[in-house]
């Protein structure tokens, strides 16, 4: 079994990691830059001109219920009028669209998240999440969110996100139409979490084996989505840069039998080899520049958070630039299914309704596999918030991966409820998942290694029908697992 290992002497100079993630950033600013200037100089790649319908004037007082009901019903419009194929935009009505700066807005279209948490493992911590959906000013057309946390003991994090849907505009009467699949992206940070698992690589290691290392990340990423024109509108092509770096460091984990220790041959309780470490070496203070590329034929009826369609796609993510001259990838081929349902606890709103309460059957395939030389942290993995949720992030790891997953999705509360002022919360719900996958040294191995299993209960809260936050329990033969975040798992 291959397994993490470690040296002593994690102390190393970090000028010349400095350097080197210096130079890949800046290879990276410049792949990014061709990128651009290609996007505006090639038509299709640029953002499309959209007829100039003229915003609506802005009223002298502000109308939260402009364009909804007063129970948070959002009539529908006859999209037809204005775009082709009219189940791909979005209607957002002028009640979402308030004025003003970010403070104005706040509660509205800009939000702040405080953030108080306290581990025996990284201390004490507080933070905050603060996003404006409504950046700029450009009526729903950009997104920012900053998200930043401190504990005690010294874990951090710093972390922007921007996005910029390039397909837009405004309806007369008032509101926005927007297309989800076609926007640009950014992003950047740095982390450093001090209680990253690793149980070894392969499918059989043992629950006994945990060990726990500090990653140190600075990060850039880039990106574009388009939905490609004409008869091909049916797919949707994405492309990527990112440029990373990553120093690593002994574990915070209390109470594990393994601790990465700068001197691991003097920790009688750690199971991992001390003659040598050669995962651990290829991993430490090593930088990567990926770039993705990936296509999917898509009939959902939304990107975020759909009620019925089909999805099939593969995407590959590779490592072309790294520090230490290796080049590795990582390649995925994915399916997604959803249908609509009868209502369980509702009455599945009306026809004229833009966004109705739909209770759906979602069902996930997915399949990874990983080449060339690639640190361990970046192989293809199961557990955590996405795929075996029962499951500690990371838990499963090796150069091939599969899971497949069903969900159960229904409304529990489906008009929501005002907060306070003109901030409401537009419906709360729940959902069933039982998921099942393994990890194996190729993709032949999935036929004789053993089959893990997860499954448990999920709560969901929506401001608007993209903007889902989720908590999950998951269950597995290792007890249970909590995981939160934005969006759903598929």
């Amino acid at each position: 079994m291959r397994q993490l290992r470690c040296v002593a002497g994690l102390r190393c100079a970090r000028a010349r990691a400095a350097i080197v993630v210096a130079r890949r950033l800046l290879d990276t600013a410049v792949v990014v830059g061709a990128c651009l200037v290609l996007a505006r100089a090639a038509p299709g790649l640029a953002e499309e001109p959209t007829p100039d319908l003229a915003a609506p004037e802005m009223e002298s007082v502000y109308d939260p219920y402009r364009g909804m009901d007063p129970n948070g019903r959002i009539p529908r419009i006859d999209k037809s009028l204005y775009v082709d194929r009219p189940e791909r935009w979005r209607y957002i009505p002028e009640g979402r669209i308030k004025p003003g700066n970010p403070f104005q807005r706040f509660l509205v279209s800009s939000f702040l998240v405080p953030l108080f948490f306290q581990s025996a493992d990284v201390g004490t911590g507080f933070g905050a999440a603060v996003t404006d959906i409504d950046f700029r000013n450009q009526r729903r057309r950009e997104f920012l969110g900053g998200f930043f946390s401190y504990t005690t003991e010294g874990q951090q994090s710093y972390v922007a996100r921007w996005r910029r849907w390039l397909r837009h505009m405004d309806v007369p009467g008032g509101g926005v139409l927007q297309e989800e699949r076609t926007f640009v992206r950014a992003g950047g940070g740095y982390r450093k979490t001090l209680t990253r698992r690793f149980f070894g690589i392969g499918p059989s290691t043992q629950e006994r084996q945990e060990t726990s290392y500090t990653d140190e990340v600075a990060f850039l990423d880039l990106g574009l989505s388009r939905s490609l024109a004409g008869r091909l509108d049916d797919f949707v092509l994405e492309l990527g840069v990112q440029g990373e770096m990553h120093w690593l460091d002994r574990g915070r984990v209390g109470g594990v039998n393994g601790e990465i220790d700068v001197d691991p041959a003097l920790d009688p309780n750690n199971p991992l080899a001390p003659s040598t470490f050669t995962l651990y070496n290829e991993a430490n203070r090593v930088g990567l520049g990926w770039v993705g590329v990936g296509l999917r034929w898509d009939t959902r009826d939304s990107q975020r958070n759909p009620y019925r369609g089909t999805a099939i796609g593969a995407a590959v993510d590779a490592a072309l630039a790294q520090s230490r001259g290796r080049v590795g990838a990582r390649y995925a081929i994915y399916a997604d299914q959803v249908f609509p349902v009868p209502p369980l606890l509702h009455d599945g709103g009306t026809e004229d309704e833009e966004n109705p309460p739909t209770d759906g059957l979602a069902f996930h395939l997915e399949t990874q596999l990983s080449s060339g030389s690639l640190p361990f942290f970046a192989r293809p993995t199961l557990g955590g918030d996405r795929l075996l949720r029962g499951y500690i992030a990371g838990r499963w790891r090796d150069d091939a991966a599969w899971a497949a997953a069903t969900e159960y999705r229904f409304w529990v509360i489906p008009r929501g409820f005002k907060v306070w002022r003109h901030i409401r919360v537009e419906r709360i719900g729940a959902a069933l998942f039982y998921e099942v996958g393994g990890v194996a040294e190729d993709g032949v191995g999935f036929f004789h290694e053993r089959v893990r299993q997860s499954y448990g209960v999920s709560g969901r809260v929506t401001i608007e029908r993209a903007a889902i936050f989720r908590a999950d329990l998951g269950f597995s033969e290792e007890g249970l697992n909590f995981s939160a975040g934005f969006g759903l798992a598929f």
